[in-house]
């Protein structure tokens, strides 16, 4: 038996693809490293143990979930625009964006109670509060919004009690940028490196999405003559959540490849197209007669934000699907804390 037959623990096990000069083809070996002779071992590649993710994927369905992140976003806008639209003097915004409020709020938390299975669990997050867990926060600013926005709704519809339809729209007004923004740090609270990294500028990504879906239901509904406010929020809105974004995959480093590939990526591109053009658009119908113009910007801005709300959650899920994405940037923090 040769040496190049004896494994490093002894036993006589051939192991072609481990051979390496020994003796004193070692030392010439050694001697010549550096002038282009490559090691006869391979480089190791990354894996996890038995090639299998780190995290249990999401198991949210994509449908009910999304759908609630974006739902509640427009709500949350919705009901700031509506006491924008009172202060200003302009009624027939201040209805739609009423209506809009009440009726995404309702639909958000019908997909959320779907994606639990039954209503009691989400009841169950109300029995304590827990101001250290998001989803507790969440639950409570969620129950104190929906009877405010649907109030506001309910006395503007009627016609009557225009003190407490009043009071219902400024309460929900104060709530609103909550319901619009914690479900990004909800989001960023897990464990999924996608949704983990950009804890610092996604809620700023969600506020800017949720002010264009606002816009765009004022511009589609409201009647042109009214909707200055709607035209300004979607010009605000679509800066903030365009340059929140960049900055935000920027600063993730490799846990941002997620939003750069495969479904994610198609659906963020299409959001940046819709969003950016929607705005465009929603700023020049202020100087061409006709409806048309202001109709396809709102319905642009309410796709472009759906867009961005889904291709953030399907990116999510494929960070969690693969581990690199998990082991790389912890290897990386316990480097930098050791130096």
């Amino acid at each position: 038996m040769s040496e190049s037959d004896v494994t490093r623990d002894g036993v006589g096990d051939a192991r072609p693809d481990r051979e390496a000069p020994t003796g004193a083809h070692a030392g010439r070996r050694r001697r010549r490293r550096g002038r282009g002779e490559q090691p006869m071992v391979p480089d190791a590649e990354f894996s996890s143990y038995y090639g299998k993710p780190v995290l249990h994927k999401p198991t949210w369905k994509p449908l009910d979930i999304a759908g609630y992140l974006y739902l509640g976003g427009l709500a949350g806008a919705s009901s700031l625009l509506a006491a924008g639209a009172d202060a200003t003097g302009r009624p027939a915004l201040g209805r739609v964006a009423r209506l809009g409020a009440a009726g995404a709020i309702t639909l958000s938390l019908a997909a959320l109670v779907h994606d639990l299975g039954r209503p009691a669990r989400f009841l169950n997050m109300l029995r304590v509060f827990k101001p250290t867990s998001p989803m507790s926060v969440g639950s409570w600013i969620l129950s104190g919004y929906a009877p405010l926005t649907l109030a506001a709704a309910a006395t503007d519809v009627a016609g009557r009690y225009r003190l407490v339809g009043s009071v219902a729209t400024a309460g929900a007004a104060v709530v609103g940028p909550a319901v619009a923004t914690y479900t990004a740090v909800l989001l960023s609270d897990t464990a999924v490196p996608s949704w983990h990294e950009g804890y610092r500028q996604l809620p700023f990504v969600f506020a800017g999405s949720a002010a264009t879906s606002a816009a765009g239901l004022a511009l589609i509904a409201a009647p042109t003559a009214q909707a200055g406010p709607a035209r300004r929020l979607a010009a605000l809105g679509a800066v903030l959540e365009l340059g929140s974004f960049q900055v935000m995959k920027r600063r993730m480093g490799l846990t941002a490849e997620p939003f750069e590939q495969g479904k994610p990526h198609r659906l963020l591109r299409a959001a940046e197209a819709l969003t950016a053009g929607g705005a465009a658009l929603a700023v020049l119908s202020a100087r061409v007669r006709g409806r048309r113009p202001a109709v396809a910007a709102g319905a642009a801005l309410l796709a472009g934000s759906a867009a961005l709300r889904f291709g953030v959650f399907h990116a999510g899920v494929a960070s969690a699907e693969d581990p690199r994405y998990t082991i790389v940037p912890q290897r990386e923090r316990l480097r930098a804390r050791e130096r």
